[in-house]
């Protein structure tokens, strides 16, 4: 591998993500959420459940911000606050039905996008790509 080609693979992903991200953006103005909110409802979708700290340290923002998140996005019942049911002294996080349609209505929008993009590949350069995505994915996360 070269130097310059591994800076332009960095170059181009920050680019695309980038761009996923503003169209992301875009769409989440048809939605009553914030992208912070967004991304909260994210996590808890993929991962369930999580106490404040958890949430927080997910979203590299810090405790009492993450707590002025929850109480708005509980204001407007998108989740709860729940015991633990192993240790009463813990409050986790909990999406409800109306975060789940959001999120969700949302990731349908951003696939869409997707597949409007995708329309001029080929279908052997999708999977090529779909592939080399999985497989970069799946050696960062061995190198954590």
């Amino acid at each position: 591998m070269d130097h310059q080609q591994i800076e332009q693979i960095e170059r181009s992903l920050r680019r695309v993500s980038e761009m996923v991200k503003q169209k992301g953006r875009e769409i989440l103005t048809q939605f009553p959420i914030t992208p912070p909110q967004f991304v909260a409802l994210q996590w808890l979708n993929e991962y369930g459940d999580m106490t404040i700290g958890e949430l927080s340290n997910k979203m590299y923002l810090a405790c009492s911000t993450t707590t002025d998140l929850v109480d708005r996005m509980e204001k407007n019942e998108l989740v709860e606050r729940v015991k633990d049911k192993n240790d009463r002294r813990v409050v986790r996080i909990h999406l409800l039905e109306k975060g789940t349609t959001i999120i969700n209505e949302v990731i349908n929008k951003r696939q869409e996008y997707l597949e409007n993009i995708l329309q001029n590949f080929s279908q052997e350069e999708v999977d090529f790509l779909e592939k080399s995505l999985h497989v970069l994915h799946e050696e960062m996360k061995a190198k954590v």
